[in-house]
């Protein structure tokens, strides 16, 4: 088995994703691609690969099991092991509909992705990521998902409902797996990137990708001291 240290991000052929897997790769990991579409992520890789970068592309949509298991087993087969897992993957279904106004369909499919998905993916490579010698996994949430936030009356404009609460939710699977796995060389944290440029923002974010990207991989590479359980911004804690 390979004895480079390999790095799963999901969602990982554009936007956050794709930047937090050129950093990493500048670090020296192997980094695995996580798409749902083949030819994205065969596309991404392939950029990643003409800079120098050890970078291969898996097939996974968050919301297929079918596809979570079978990324497993290859990454299990080729490196025995997964040292670093990003949940990036995304998406938001109700274009800023007051919560009155909000349907159901809409919030069970953000929560599909946003929550569920980081659930699935997770709890299938933690196998992998416990036979690596420190596993970090690293829950891309939100600012917007910060409880201290929403109830500011300064933030009465940002008044929807299904991404922030699916990123609550995230936060707080973020504090359960980290309080289970405390008493290993796991550590599991939630990154807050900021308001940034990306198709799920429909590019209004005054961020970059590779601005948003360095929490990420800041948290991917903690030490042997660093937290877990946690949730931060690039300016540290973030409130909950």
């Amino acid at each position: 088995m390979s004895h480079t240290k390999t790095a799963l991000i999901t969602g990982a052929n554009k936007g956050i994703g794709y930047a937090a897997a050129r950093q990493l790769g500048s670090l020296g990991y192997t980094v695995l691609l996580g798409a749902r579409s083949e030819a994205r992520g065969k596309e991404a890789a392939a950029k990643l690969i003409s800079e120098g970068y050890d970078a291969r592309h898996i097939v996974l949509d968050v919301t297929d099991q079918g596809t979570i298991d079978a990324a497993s087993k290859q990454i299990a087969d080729e490196f025995g092991s997964l040292d670093v897992l990003v949940n990036n993957a995304g998406a938001s279904f109700e274009a800023f509909a007051s919560p009155s106004q909000l349907e159901l369909s809409d919030l069970k499919a953000t929560y599909e992705t946003n929550f569920f998905g980081v659930f699935a993916v997770t709890k299938a490579f933690l196998p992998l990521l416990t036979e690596a010698p420190a596993g970090r996994i690293v829950n891309v949430s939100s600012g917007l998902g910060s409880l201290t936030f929403m109830s500011d009356t300064a933030a009465a404009n940002f008044n929807f409902l299904a991404y922030p609460s699916s990123k609550t939710a995230v936060n707080a699977l973020t504090i359960m797996f980290a309080k289970e796995f405390r008493n290993t060389p796991l550590k599991i944290n939630a990154a807050d990137p900021g308001y940034t440029s990306t198709d799920l923002t429909g590019n209004q974010g005054h961020r970059s990708a590779e601005v948003a990207a360095k929490v990420i991989v800041h948290l991917a590479t903690l030490p042997d001291d660093g937290p877990t359980g946690g949730f931060f911004s690039e300016n540290g804690p973030v409130s909950w």
